[in-house]
């Protein structure tokens, strides 16, 4: 990941894209200390975690700036956002998210929704980056629910 977007910053220094330059070396220096924190390189669920993070941040600035009435920096924060969510994984669509819980609960053989802990202790790891803990919690709990 840190290989990717060190290409992409040198890139957008070449085009003079001041913009893509200031996110993508925020981007850079946050994945480069979360290395450092890690004593080795990182793997892609931690460097999935900075981008989620740093993605988090642009639309919590986001929402801030349109509260205070400043479209123009919620804009600039909502395309750094935009730019940020490039890099992640693909999301997972919600039959596949579905078939994804179906498969835990049964492999968990979870029946109610007390044994949900089971199952999204097997199914936090494969989805991981590419769905939000809140949507995988709901559908585990809409398919013990019955």
């Amino acid at each position: 990941m840190i290989a990717r977007v060190q290409a992409d910053l040198r890139e957008a220094r070449l085009a003079r894209d001041a913009a893509r330059v200031q996110v993508l070396g925020t981007l850079l220096a946050a994945l480069q200390s979360a290395e450092k924190d890690a004593g080795g390189a990182l793997d892609d669920a931690a460097a999935t975690a900075v981008l989620r993070r740093e993605r988090k941040r642009r639309a919590e600035a986001a929402e801030s700036f349109r509260e205070a009435g400043r479209e123009e920096d919620a804009a600039r924060e909502d395309d750094e956002g935009a730019l940020i969510e490039g890099y992640m994984p693909a999301a997972l669509d919600p039959a596949e998210l579905d078939r994804m819980v179906a498969e835990a609960v049964a492999e968990a053989g979870a029946t109610t929704p007390r044994e949900m802990g089971a199952v999204m202790k097997l199914l936090t790891p494969r989805v991981a980056g590419r769905a939000d803990g809140r949507t995988v919690s709901d559908a585990v709990k809409r398919a013990l629910a019955g």
